[in-house]
């Protein structure tokens, strides 16, 4: 495979040339101007953007346990028209990744898939917080991570204990930071709005009090600590101090959380409702300011498909979640580049080298590197009009969106073409 006249932009290396790039089997092969092989299938990028593939650790891929709202397949499949050619899977599946009978199955179903599959296991034993799972017994099976996403920790000892080995197994762990005790109902910020719908919310002191707290056992135990789905700006001014006295943390920040409010969830109902919710217009720019910043050094969809039926409840009843593998990087550039927050090289950062970063994954359009590539071009307008996921809980159907995938290449393979 030959792809020419491309824009070659490598976050990890800060490139940014026009090349032409020659692929054999699943290894980059040369990497140059004017490069002419007969006999190759080639691709024109002229106008183009190449990049490595994108990096999501945060997604719900529903198997085992919940396959009617997605699978490993179908959830590839939207991973892969996002230009995603690896993608980091929760535990919060049915059973819960808590042993290794589960993440043998899991393991076996993900050879099936065409993109690259990391799974964490759970923190601790069924997602209960109470007694810590055998970190040690399930990396040796392949755990990437661990996390309880969508079930914050309580218990301080807990988190200390799961803190301090994370950090002697040198892996890291994620945290789900609410406060379910300070929230009447999640998934809408109480505020304004949630006073205008007559109901009590989410508040973002639930959140607040949470990152502290771990902000301090981070320092503590030097352990590689992932705060996810940051939407307070608090908490964002709480991640950047404890940075600043070498806490070794990292934050990620969800598409929706930058590009929307709390004033969407009277317009898109319960497709603007997730956990934690979306806040003010102030919160908000503190996000975006975080990015820039550094603050938040990654952006992770946290995926999260739901049937069309669970979503028709009324608003405290549906569960919380929306998709976004297939809009993510779109977001970025249509609410980040264009709108001058970040630059284009800044954005794949956040989506490439900064995941690959804390999951200690070899990335980069290098020579001899693995072929993980997206083509896309930046300032092609499209329309939000269908999804390759089982399901289509998402408040952007219908948007117009700058940035258009496409191609993405992993293993040296076609695994999504536009």
């Amino acid at each position: 495979m030959l792809i020419k006249n491309g824009r070659v932009i490598d976050a990890g290396s800060k490139t940014d040339v026009i090349a032409d790039i020659l692929v054999e089997g699943d290894i980059i092969k040369k990497i140059d101007k004017n490069i002419n092989k007969e006999n190759e299938t080639i691709i024109d990028a002229g106008g183009k953007i190449i990049a490595p593939g994108l990096i999501d650790i945060h997604v719900h891929f529903r198997e085992p346990g919940f396959t009617y709202k997605e699978d490993i397949i179908s959830g590839s499949s939207a991973a892969a028209r996002g230009g995603f050619t690896t993608v980091v899977c929760m535990a919060n599946t049915y059973p819960a990744v808590d042993n290794i009978e589960v993440l043998q199955q899991i393991n076996d179903l993900i050879k099936n898939s065409p993109i690259k599959i990391l799974q964490t296991a759970a923190v601790t034993k069924g997602l209960k917080g109470e007694e810590l799972v055998n970190m040690e017994e399930l990396m040796k099976y392949g755990a990437a991570g661990f996390t309880d996403d969508g079930f914050p920790i309580m218990d301080t000892a807990i988190v200390l204990n799961a803190m301090m080995e994370a950090k002697r197994l040198n892996v890291p762990i994620s945290l789900h930071e609410e406060d379910p005790r300070l929230i009447s109902n999640p998934g809408i910020n109480e505020g304004r709005i949630s006073e205008k719908l007559c109901i009590k919310g989410a508040p973002h002191i639930a959140e607040d009090v949470m990152v502290a707290r771990d902000c301090l056992i981070a320092l503590h135990s030097g352990a590689k600590v992932n705060f996810q789905h940051i939407s307070s700006g608090l908490s964002v001014d709480i991640i950047r101090c404890a940075k600043r006295m070498g806490a070794n943390i990292t934050a990620e920040a969800s598409p929706h959380h930058f590009s929307m409010t709390e004033e969407d969830v009277l317009i898109y109902n319960t497709n603007a409702k997730m956990n934690p919710p979306l806040r003010t217009e102030t919160d908000r720019l503190k996000i975006i300011e975080g990015l820039k910043d550094g603050t938040i050094d990654i952006i992770a969809t946290d995926h999260a498909p739901h049937s069309r039926e669970e979503k028709s409840r009324e608003l405290t009843k549906a569960p919380s979640g929306i998709i976004g593998l297939e809009t993510a990087l779109s977001v970025g550039i249509t609410y980040l580049v264009k709108k001058r927050h970040l630059t284009i090289m800044q954005l794949l950062e956040k989506m490439t080298a900064s995941p690959a970063k804390l999951y200690n994954l070899k990335q980069g359009i290098t020579e001899g590197n693995k072929c993980d590539l997206i083509i896309f071009d930046a300032d092609e307008k499209w329309t939000v009009d269908e999804f390759y996921s089982k399901s289509s809980n998402s408040p952007l159907f219908g948007k117009k969106l700058f940035g258009k995938v496409k191609y993405t290449i992993c293993n040296g393979r076609v695994v999504y073409k536009d």
